[in-house]
Order: C-alpha cells, then structure tokens, then sequence
C-alpha cells in the first residue's frame, strides 16, 4: 500500500501556513477539515489521523473543541492510528485521559529536547535534538498505560499508547511559519528580537531532522492498514471455506 488516506484535522484557525506545511510533510493522501469551523469528517474510513497545532487550549469550553473531541474519541476507539502535533498532542492526551493545563511559561524558538529511543516515531532522530516549539499549555498528565517519549527542562514533549502518538514541538514548521508566529505573538521587545535571530538557515536545517516523525508515522500507518487489510482478507477466505 504506497499511499494511505489520512484525515487532517486543522485548528488553526485558518492560518495558510499549517496547510502547507503539512500538505508538504505528510508522503499521503490527505483530506482535510477545518475543525474550528465546524468541519469534521462525517464517517472514520481513514487509515490514519493527523490534528494539528492551535491557538486554542483543549480546555477551553468551546463547541468545535468538544466536537472535535468526539470525534477524536470514536477514530481511536476504532482503532485508527493518530499522530498530534502541539495542540493535537494535547488533545490527544486529553481524549485518553491525560491533563492538560497552563505551564505558567512560554516556551518558542528553537529548543533542545530529549527523546528515550523507545519508540519507532523517532527512528532515524539523535537522542538529544533540534525542534521549534511554541507554547504554554503542556501535557502535565500522561493518559493512563501511555508511554512517555521525549520531554526537556519545559515539558513532555512525546507520549505513545497503542497505535496513538503525540509530540509536542512542531516538526512542520518552516523559517516563514516560525517568523510569523513570533510576530504575532505578546512578547516584550527583546524576547521577540532574540527569537526571530535564532530563527536562521542553520537551525532549520538542524531541525529537519525531527521531520522524520512524519515519515516514521506514515509508515507505521502504511503498516497497520496493510496488516488489517491483510486479516480481513483472511477472514473472508476462511468464510468461504467454511461448510456449515
């Protein structure tokens, strides 16, 4: 199976940037849904599940949030593989039971982080690497039975449980999605200046090594649709064959 049909759920209100940015990143066929719109899939024949990042916080006490929620809720309840990014990474850890709250800082630029090299999601990545970051909200609970895979002096930055995976940087982000986000953001005059400087052509290219999050998690999604196509041809075989 070469390309596989992932649902992308967009909350980012909008922003141009995250559609291409992940149209970019993600090597499938991608249909995608404007969540904070209202836009949500109306049925879960997707091979996999991508929710992108978000000025909200999964806290809030919004429609689209709870909708999105829900519908979250039955994709993984079926079975169907879900990575998170930033806000996704929250919301998924929020969805299987995990906290979510205000960090009481505002981690942005490019950080250092930490991962345990327990998890196929970060083949391929050095165990202590590069990823831009932008956030104040943080997983403060793991869900129950999940499994952490990367955090630094801020926050966790990855969890798995079963076929689900959240990271907390952002992989996606290009130099023109990073320079934006800080212009757009409340930060005094010289913690703005010092994070657009960090924002060059060599700590990009240093953190494009994270980007392989995306090809580790399409191929485990290529897997699992496989496996599962797999068993259902097997259980129609073995019902034709049998003689009741």
């Amino acid at each position: 199976m070469s390309h596989v049909r992932i649902a992308v759920l967009n909350a980012a209100h909008e922003d141009a940037n995250t559609t291409r940015n992940f149209r970019r990143e993600l090597d499938a066929s991608l249909a995608e849904f404007d969540v904070t719109d209202g836009e949500l899939p109306s049925h879960y024949e997707f091979d996999g599940l991508v929710v992108t990042g978000s000025r909200s916080s999964v806290y809030w006490d919004e429609e689209w949030i709870d909708a999105t929620k829900e519908w979250v809720t039955g994709a993984l309840e079926r079975g169907v593989p879900a990575l998170g990014i930033c806000w996704g990474h929250q919301l998924l850890a929020d969805v299987l039971g995990g906290t979510v709250e205000d960090m009481g800082a505002y981690e942005v630029g490019y950080s250092e982080i930490d991962h345990h090299g327990n998890s196929r999601l970060f083949d391929g990545i050095a165990q202590s690497f590069t990823a831009f970051t932008s956030h104040a909200d943080a997983v403060a609970e793991l869900p129950p039975g999940a499994t952490p895979l990367a955090e630094n002096e801020y926050s966790n930055h990855g969890f798995c449980k079963g076929r689900v995976f959240g990271v907390q940087f952002h992989p996606e982000y290009d130099t023109k999605t990073a320079r934006e986000l800080v212009h757009r953001k409340d930060l005094d005059a010289d913690r703005r200046d010092a994070v657009l400087a960090e924002i060059t052509d060599e700590n990009y290219a240093a953190a494009c090594e994270a980007k392989l999050v995306f090809e580790n998690f399409i191929e485990f999604v290529r897997e699992t649709a496989a496996d599962t196509a797999a068993g259902a041809m097997d259980g129609q075989s073995e019902s034709v064959g049998r003689s009741d």
